[in-house]
């Protein structure tokens, strides 16, 4: 039987988000939450999967981002307010409580939302980010950056220092970016290899070179058809054509904010299934070989782990394996439909 996915938008006096939804109204929710810079798409590959295991799967896309609202103030895109919009999105779709998964900045909003408002998750699934890091803002992330790839007095943020460069140059970064944001498309959303294992990831020379892509224009590469199709791209880049980088980019402008957010909660054990997949080749959110994964294994009482041979955009690289990890887990947590 083939699975219909619909698009649909919620509107309310305080946000607007757009959202993909596949699977039948009354059956259990799964709520998939795209990182920087993609969109509700991201999820294509899992929407009609978990969808066919008997759940209502449900894509936004964020704040900023597709056809969701956007908003021209940094502080627009906390994780506070991006919690609030699912919150509001969830009450809209009649549920009290979902399974959240998410990606990238994704994922430190679907860990904000459990540790703010645990009643509000069944359980959550991660990947690439783990718990207890990037939500809580610089502090959560920099300690954990493996000085014996990235000597601090090279790298002084490690592979972060992309953001870094965000908070010192933003208008520069975002211009780039939106010259050309096709080609921004084909050089991000690329496999991963393990070729970059015990190097500096690329993202660790931005400040060095002054901008991304080795401080010069974007480049004009072959497109990964392994991640995206041509048409996939063109869906990504005409909306950040038509919306700018700003709003993607403004995510990485509130860590004081968001690490203020969390510690409002204090520090929160999760007691609810957790499910976290980390990326093999993932060698800027890299949990393999750094320390980065252990806060979450020390406040996670319910983690299931695994490891993909991925790079960085998994859903999209490797959604075989992705989608077999989280029918397994939605089995053993939650019963089979």
């Amino acid at each position: 039987m083939s699975i219909q996915i619909h698009s649909r938008t919620h509107t309310t006096g305080r946000h607007s988000t757009h959202y993909l939804e596949a699977g039948e109204p009354n059956a259990p929710l799964v709520i998939f939450v795209h990182g920087w810079p993609e969109l509700s798409l991201s999820w294509r590959h899992q929407l009609p999967h978990v969808a066919a295991l008997g759940y209502r799967a449900i894509a936004p896309d964020m704040r900023g981002y597709g056809r969701s609202a956007q908003y021209v103030q940094h502080e627009a895109y906390t994780l506070r307010n991006a919690v609030q919009d699912m919150l509001e999105l969830l009450e809209h779709l009649g549920g009290q409580q979902a399974i959240w998964v998410g990606h990238d900045w994704g994922s430190p909003v679907v860990w904000s939302l459990a540790r703010h408002h645990p009643d509000c998750c069944r359980g959550v699934a991660n990947l690439c980010v783990p718990y207890d890091t990037l939500e809580l803002g610089w502090d959560g992330f920099l300690p954990h950056v493996d000085r014996r790839v990235y000597p601090a007095e090279s790298f002084p943020a490690g592979q972060w220092e992309y953001m870094r460069y965000y908070e010192e140059h933003f208008e520069q970064a975002t211009a780039l970016f939106d010259s050309d944001p096709y080609a921004v498309v084909k050089a991000l959303f690329r496999k991963g290899s393990a070729e970059g294992s015990g190097v500096p990831a690329a993202t660790a020379y931005t400040r060095q070179h002054n901008g991304w892509f080795g401080g010069g224009p974007v480049p004009d590469v072959e497109l990964d058809s392994d991640v995206v199709s041509a048409t996939e791209a063109d869906s990504y880049a005409g909306y950040l054509r038509a919306n700018s980088f700003f709003g993607p980019d403004s995510w990485y402008m509130n860590h004081a904010a968001n690490g203020v957010y969390a510690r409002s909660a204090g520090s929160v054990r999760l007691n609810m299934p957790v499910l976290f997949l980390h990326g093999r080749y993932d060698y800027t959110c890299e949990t393999i070989s750094s320390s980065l994964a252990e806060p979450m294994r020390q406040q996670c009482s319910r983690l299931t782990e695994h490891i993909v041979d991925s790079g960085h955009w998994m859903a999209q690289e490797q959604p075989g394996r992705v989608n077999q990890h989280l029918g397994v887990w939605l089995a053993d947590h939650f019963g089979r439909f």
